[in-house]
């Protein structure tokens, strides 16, 4: 639950978030719409998209303010006849969080051209085109908030980890850059970069790799790995007011993990 304080932080505001079936993009629909908003979320899974409408119904109520548009958000034209629709239903999205993505394990050498490009397209360059489509909106209202998922990855990471790693270093540089370009619309560009965080996909991970769970948990300062909501609710209020001086930042979210020194 969101302290009384941040209950209304983003209060009527339209707030759309990609890959928001599950995992921490979930988290930031459910928390998103405990402060207030209006919340729109993308997916190409249709059947956890409906799921989860579905359940918000259920347990807050039929008149929840919550939209799924199925959309593969690598197609400029499907993107943007999309995002044309939501605001269309609920306004001018005011709030954007790029979080839909995928890991990539790879040998620089083996990996192929198509896989290289299906990849980026989809954790690096969809980012731009929902930017590009929804900026247009908030320069006109001379406000907005975007909020890029990256990773830790960006600034530390694994061997054979090296799209992944250079497309979330990338999306972080694409934040400073959109940060500067549309300050003087009043538009605020931030990223997160989160550490292990115990979603669905980890998990997933984690038991495909015997001992690979006990040995991040050995690295933890915290001693324990973060939860989807714990991202969810730093993603929320760098979209709100309360964060109204910052911009062009990365914010790590992985509970001192990148403070460690390796040796």
């Amino acid at each position: 639950m969101v302290s009384e304080q941040a209950e209304r932080s983003l209060s009527g505001r339209h707030i759309l978030v990609t890959g928001g079936a599950q995992g921490i993009g979930q988290a930031i629909v459910r928390d998103a719409l405990q402060r207030g908003a209006r919340v729109s979320f993308l997916d190409i899974n249709e059947k956890l998209g409906n799921a989860l409408v579905e359940e918000l119904k259920a347990t807050v109520g039929e008149s929840v303010p919550v939209r799924f548009a199925l959309c593969d958000i690598t197609q400029a034209e499907g993107l943007s006849r999309v995002i044309s629709g939501l605001q269309g239903d609920y306004g001018p999205i005011l709030g954007l969080v790029n979080n839909a993505g995928r890991n990539s394990y790879a040998d620089p050498v083996e990996m192929t051209e198509q896989e290289w490009d299906s990849f980026f397209a989809l954790d690096l360059k969809a980012s731009w085109l929902t930017c590009k489509y929804i900026l247009p909106m908030m320069r006109e209202h001379g406000t907005g908030s975007i909020v890029n998922i990256a990773s830790v990855h960006a600034h530390m990471t694994f061997p054979n980890f090296f799209p992944y790693g250079a497309a979330k270093a990338g999306l972080v540089g694409l934040t400073r850059n959109l940060a500067l370009d549309e300050g003087k619309y009043g538009i605020r560009v931030n990223s997160v970069s989160p550490g292990y965080t115990l979603t669905p996909l980890l998990q997933g991970w984690f038991d495909e790799n015997p001992g690979s769970e006990d040995r991040a948990l050995s690295v933890h300062a915290l001693g324990r790995m973060g939860q989807p909501e714990q991202i969810a609710s730093v993603v929320n209020f760098l979209l709100s007011d309360e964060a109204g001086f910052v911009s062009g930042a990365d914010w790590r979210v992985d509970g001192a993990l990148s403070a460690r020194f390796a040796g």
